[in-house]
């Protein structure tokens, strides 16, 4: 299976990645084969054809001739969520394959129309932070969980999407409201949820583990996360290009997507609750 990567530009970590991981997950029955970059790396300023050459990819000049080599799809872009909707338009038409790389959109509006172009044209996708397939997740009782708190790196705008899917995940359900208060270095935001449970994400700029405490019926467990989520991640991906498995609802992703649009609002007001749209 040959795969195409669609990307806003090409030289950056999940790029120089995901082709060798895919590779290797799949025993070499899966590899990315082309690629597309709209403009060259903003930071290294490698174009798309040096990507390409580099990589021993072949670089398409349009998305349009990528969607027609290609048997499955990879619509990249992870730091810059923004550009996910253009970037979709097309390959979200085509009917095969499209795995869309986090975090999936700016806010809930915009992904209800992302994801309203797949289910027109019955195109199956979906979108997640790899976070979600970390082992030591697995092991909590989900049905015993009365709050969850989970903390890791960086800012909010772009690092957030990696405890908020583990916290959406765990607590199953969609919130109504949030609360930010940011620190020196670092930020919190409290979610309540529409059955009555709290939740909560921290992020701190000077570097974290991913990790969460997680209250239960009886006690707490604590995740440390140390598995190896990425490469969960990428034999998920490989099965979803090879059998169809979609593994995230997009009923969820837009519930995670309403949160952290509602965060970005709340950074703004500290100390302000802020509606979850629905």
């Amino acid at each position: 299976m040959r795969l195409g990567f669609i990307d806003y530009y090409l030289d950056e970590w999940h790029a120089n990645n995901y082709p060798n991981w895919i590779r290797e997950a799949s025993g070499g029955s899966c590899e990315v084969a082309y690629a597309y970059g709209q403009i060259s790396s903003p930071f290294t300023g490698v174009t798309s054809g040096q990507w390409c050459e580099s990589n021993g990819i072949i670089l398409c000049d349009s998305i349009e001739e990528l969607i027609e080599k290609s048997d499955g799809i990879i619509v990249l872009s992870p730091d810059n969520c923004e550009k996910h909707e253009e970037l979709c338009q097309l390959p979200l038409r085509s009917g095969k394959r499209v795995y869309v790389d986090k975090t999936f959109a700016p806010d809930l509006p915009a992904a209800k129309r992302i994801f309203a172009i797949a289910e027109e044209n019955d195109t199956p996708c979906y979108s997640t932070s790899a976070l979600r397939f970390a082992e030591e997740y697995m092991t909590v009782d989900r049905s015993a969980i009365t709050a969850v708190n989970c903390w890791g790196p960086n800012d909010f705008e772009t690092y957030s999407i990696h405890q908020l899917e583990p916290m959406m995940m765990l607590m199953g359900t969609a919130a109504k409201r949030v609360l930010f208060t940011p620190g020196e270095g670092c930020y919190q935001m409290l979610v309540d949820f529409e059955d009555g449970r709290f939740g909560s994400i921290s992020g701190y700029q000077g570097g974290s583990p991913f990790m969460a405490n997680i209250a239960l019926h009886a006690g707490a467990q604590l995740i440390n996360v140390q598995s190896d989520f990425f490469h969960n991640f990428i034999f998920e991906l490989v099965d979803f290009f090879q059998n169809g498995t979609i593994k995230v609802s997009h009923e969820e992703t837009l519930r995670i997507m309403a949160v952290r649009g509602a965060g970005l609002q709340a950074a703004e007001s500290p100390g302000k609750w802020i509606n979850v749209e629905s």
